[in-house]
């Protein structure tokens, strides 16, 4: 008898929801049983803010555990993922990318512009945090950090101290909880964290047996997607202290299939806030997120990044999904 597949997973319950959908889809496609091995990370144990925690919090331990063999892949939020490449590891499959837009959950079911001035949003990102203050309505914006049921406890139930919070709405539909989000935000307003919604699915390169099996879950537009973004990312080396947004679409345009991508860098206070778009083949989808990044650096985006202290290359890090 064929021994499972060993899935290793973060503890929580939106990364155990995550791993939990890959292993059904993965047992499906190809008959083979999973079970989720569960790996405590060192951002798992910590309480400190996700920017204070150094690179790949959240990822080192599950790529020491494959590294190990103690188990034979891994599921990551893939905005999680350092933009440098792990040697000896693969991203064999990038599933279907849930919709990557972030979300508001607020006091009585209000709307982002029904907030009135001075209303609290907790957020942990500071890519979101830069952007509610570049709105201009005047919000206070609050850190924090937790799994998903203790952000929405600070804005829902009896001991609120919140009015809103925002989070990503992927790790909502993942749990179930698309009920509690009052307004899914435009990327107009809120511009989504680079691979936000999707997911990487990890494992050794010397293991080709593993790599075919994983191809079965690999959706090319969401890998495609998420490849522009990326190189946006990487090409501006932006550390866990700048707040960077990107969001890639496929599209059909006049000469057949295009990816439109949209990158913004912005100051923690919301006072400079530079916002390209780019458009190309599906096949030069690293391409337009570098030439993207080229153009933001030329209008001034290093000065933005300075202005928190610019990270080595390759040492991008933007926190959990959660």
């Amino acid at each position: 008898m064929t021994a499972p597949l060993r899935l290793g997973t973060r503890g929580s319950a939106l990364a155990m929801a995550q791993s939990g959908h890959v292993a059904a889809a993965l047992t499906e496609a190809t008959g083979r049983e999973v079970e989720l091995v569960e790996v405590l990370t060192a951002g798992d144990r910590s309480t400190a803010p996700v920017q204070r925690l150094g690179i790949g919090v959240f990822v080192s331990a599950l790529r020491d555990a494959l590294t190990a063999r103690t188990i034979d892949f891994a599921v990551h939020s893939y905005k999680d993922l350092p933009t440098a490449a792990a040697p000896g590891l693969l991203v064999a499959a990038v599933p279907t990318r849930q919709d990557p837009r972030d979300a508001l959950v607020a006091r009585d079911g209000r709307t982002l512009a029904e907030l009135p001035p001075g209303a609290v949003v907790g957020t942990g990102a500071l890519r979101r945090i830069a952007q509610l203050h570049a709105l201009g309505l005047h919000l206070e914006v609050a850190p924090i950090r937790g799994n998903v049921d203790t952000r929405l406890a600070r804005a829902l139930g009896p001991d609120a101290d919140l009015d809103a919070v925002v989070l990503a709405r992927a790790g909502l539909a993942r749990l179930g909880r698309t009920d509690v989000i009052t307004e899914t935000l435009d990327p107009m307003l809120m511009l989504p964290a680079p691979a936000q919604g999707a997911l990487a699915v990890e494992c050794r390169v010397d293991d080709p047996e593993m790599v075919e099996l994983l191809s079965a879950l690999d959706h090319a537009p969401s890998r495609l997607a998420v490849a522009a973004e990326r190189a946006l990312l990487a090409t501006l080396e932006a550390g866990c202290s700048a707040p960077v947004a990107a969001y890639a679409e496929l599209a059909e345009g006049d000469a057949g299939e295009e990816i439109y991508l949209r990158g913004a860098v912005i100051s923690p206070d919301g006072s400079r806030d530079l916002r390209l778009s780019r458009t190309g083949t599906p096949a030069e989808a690293a391409e337009i997120g570098k030439a993207l990044a080229a153009e933001l650096l030329e209008l001034g985006a290093d000065s933005i990044l300075g202005q928190d202290g610019h990270a080595r290359p390759g040492t991008q890090q933007f926190g959990s999904t959660e």
